[in-house]
């Protein structure tokens, strides 16, 4: 009898095994990604460091499909983009594209872009690719937001507008630089992002995008400035991309539809607000892998916010072989976002996975869920933090335990 025991609890042990082993496989992009390739030229451009918006815009309307508007060497100044279905901008190495200091000429019809309001999203985007299959940005040269130069005709930066608006609890009107919307199988390839007046890269409704080998680097201080926000899109993959900037580093969302089937790996993090899923997820965040991460001098790391005015549920999240180092809260999963937030979308939080986790410095770790029925519930696997450290736990159910020491991981 003793035999048949240990048999049936070395079923139920394998059975387990696999259940959690399809669970981190199915937490993925389901698509088998690889690394891009730079489409070739249907027209190269060059740079004169003047106001060349049409003449992108032109070349961009009249590429064919499969191929790149090259931007080949110099500066450009430019106003809003738009990039056709099926077609890419390249940014050859050393090329600047510096999104126009004139306000007016990012202004959707509101007359509010280069303001401080009670109103918001006065401003079209620096580059547009919505309801397209296939199109994409390419190359190691810049896109730079100027996000800290003074607007034309006024005595403050973007930045500055944005502060004002943090003083005065109001919003400000300022562009993001690329918005991806209701679209397919999208790619940023290698070009770096910098000095964003707003959010980086917005992906919106879009089945299949792909960020690799990107760099985004804006000033901590800059206000509202997440790195890649994708939300209500599934089929991410977030690879090898280094990101510093003064709000998330990633910032998962799900508003008007599900987000699930995201993989972030292989991607170093700078200052930021974190690796984070939230603040709405109304409508559910799911199958996540969050692999191969490094995160330093940073607010956060893997955080998972929300709150009762725009919770939902977020499962099957997996954050393995994650290293941090100066963060103040390497583990933040909050229900209550918002104190004073009310309404019926309660945030639930389950199937999450901390494995392989090793913090070198002393932090602060929440767990806070909502109530005694709906805990958080999260497994931990080989964490490791730093002596020092505060755990802060509320109607929270955690398997495993962490360690207090020292591990081999480098950050």
């Amino acid at each position: 009898m003793r035999r048949q025991r240990s048999y049936c609890l070395l079923a139920l042990s394998a059975a387990v095994l696999v259940v959690n082993t399809l669970q981190e496989v199915a937490a993925k992009d389901l698509r088998h990604v690889t690394e891009p390739k730079i489409p070739p030229a249907c027209e190269s451009l060059k740079g004169s460091g003047s106001d060349e918006t049409a003449v992108i815009q032109k070349a961009l309307n009249s590429c064919g499909k499969g191929k790149t508007v090259h931007l080949a060497s110099g500066t450009f100044i430019s106003g809003p983009l738009t990039i056709p279905s099926g077609v890419g901008l390249w940014i050859d190495n050393e090329v600047v594209l510096k999104a126009t200091s004139n306000a007016k000429l990012f202004d959707n019809g509101k007359n509010l872009c280069g303001t401080v309001s009670t109103q918001y999203n006065g401003c079209n985007p620096l580059i547009t690719m919505k309801n397209v299959d296939g199109s994409g940005i390419y190359g190691k040269g810049t896109i730079d937001g100027q996000g800290g130069v003074k607007l034309t005709a006024k005595t403050e930066s973007w930045w500055d507008l944005a502060h004002e608006a943090q003083v005065k609890n109001q919003y400000q009107n300022n562009p993001t630089l690329v918005d991806i919307e209701s679209s397919r199988e999208i790619i940023l390839y290698q070009v770096k992002i910098i000095n964003a007046p707003n959010y980086h890269v917005i992906v919106g409704n879009t089945n299949g995008f792909t960020a690799w080998g990107v760099t985004i680097n804006t000033p901590p201080s800059a206000r509202n400035t997440d790195g890649i926000d994708p939300g209500g899109s599934q089929n991410i993959t977030i690879n090898e991309c280094s990101i510093t900037t003064g709000d998330d580093n990633i910032a998962i969302k799900a508003h008007f539809a599900p987000t699930r089937h995201i993989s972030v790996t292989n991607c170093h993090f700078g200052p930021g607000h974190g690796m984070s899923i939230g603040s709405d997820i109304d409508q559910g965040v799911s199958d996540l892998t969050v692999e191969n991460l490094v995160q330093q001098n940073s607010l956060n790391g893997l955080q998972i916010k929300s709150d009762r005015s725009r919770g939902g549920l977020v499962t099957n999240v997996v954050y393995s072989n994650v290293c941090m180092r100066n963060v103040t809260n390497p583990i933040v999963l909050n229900t209550q976002y918002s104190k004073t937030a009310t309404g019926n979308h309660i945030p639930e939080y389950k199937g999450i996975v901390f494995k392989d986790i090793e913090v070198k410095t002393a932090g602060k770790f929440t767990f806070d869920g909502f109530s005694d029925a709906k805990p958080i519930e999260a497994t931990l696997n080989n964490v490791i933090i730093a002596k020092g450290s505060t755990w802060v736990t509320e109607h929270a159910k955690i398997n495993g335990k962490y360690v207090v020491g020292s591990g081999n991981k480098k950050c």
